[in-house]
């Protein structure tokens, strides 16, 4: 039987894929605010781009950090690109491959290849080729 919970989120969901962003802000930010992950993921994509709502910066780092630290990989991932391009934060290499850690030890193939491109490149951490192509291989890349 659905709850209210799960028939917002349900609707949220729908309304985010379907690229209906304010209809998506309206079920999604008030579960975000409870401290769903999946729904403050979305929510600080949304206010990061602009979707559906003015560009928000603080809000995007501050949902997207919210998730990130309960563990959710897709926001570990984008926490970790916000610290690579400096966006809504300030730029921090060492930062970003902090979050492209996390996420890649949950299996994110993203993750996993982009910090196998910043050992590569000796961005935000020591060069290390040998590490570099560990972990492209973890993803199911060939170096």
């Amino acid at each position: 039987m659905f709850n209210d919970f799960d028939e917002d989120f349900s609707s949220g969901i729908a309304a985010f894929e379907a690229k209906s962003f304010s209809q998506a802000m309206k079920f999604l930010y008030p579960l975000a605010s409870s401290g769903n992950p999946d729904a403050q993921h979305r929510v600080a994509i949304m206010c990061q781009n602009g979707l559906g709502v003015v560009r928000n910066e603080k809000m995007a780092l501050q949902m997207m950090r919210a998730s990130a630290e309960q563990g959710y990989a897709l926001a570990q991932h984008g926490l970790g690109f916000m610290y690579m391009a400096g966006d809504c934060v300030e730029q921090n290499s060492a930062e970003a491959v902090n979050w492209f850690r996390k996420a890649a030890e949950q299996g994110l193939a993203g993750s996993l290849t982009t910090l196998a491109r910043m050992y590569e490149e000796g961005n935000g951490v020591e060069k290390d080729i040998e590490m570099a192509k560990k972990l492209y291989a973890e993803a199911g890349f060939d170096f």
